[in-house]
């Protein structure tokens, strides 16, 4: 993980976010001696992401059927 001074992060931000990106997170270290980590926010995934079914089911399927079955209900 890369360590870098405020000076060096403030004056190369750009940089610093495109680092944290493919590295996970990139440290910068005040003067002081206090730390602070800079990391790329998590997308959120759909928790039906990557779910292999037995048919080649598209969106509008799944809303068609969604919606049928409160039409019977």
């Amino acid at each position: 993980m890369l360590v870098m001074t405020y000076s060096d992060a403030r004056q190369n931000f750009a940089s610093v976010l495109d680092k944290s990106e493919t590295d996970g997170a990139v440290l910068v270290k005040r003067a002081d001696g206090s730390l602070f980590r800079i990391s790329p926010e998590q997308k959120e995934k759909s928790p039906f992401e990557g779910i292999k079914t037995l048919f080649d089911l598209q969106h509008n399927d799944i809303m068609q059927a969604l919606r049928e079955t409160r039409e019977e209900n």
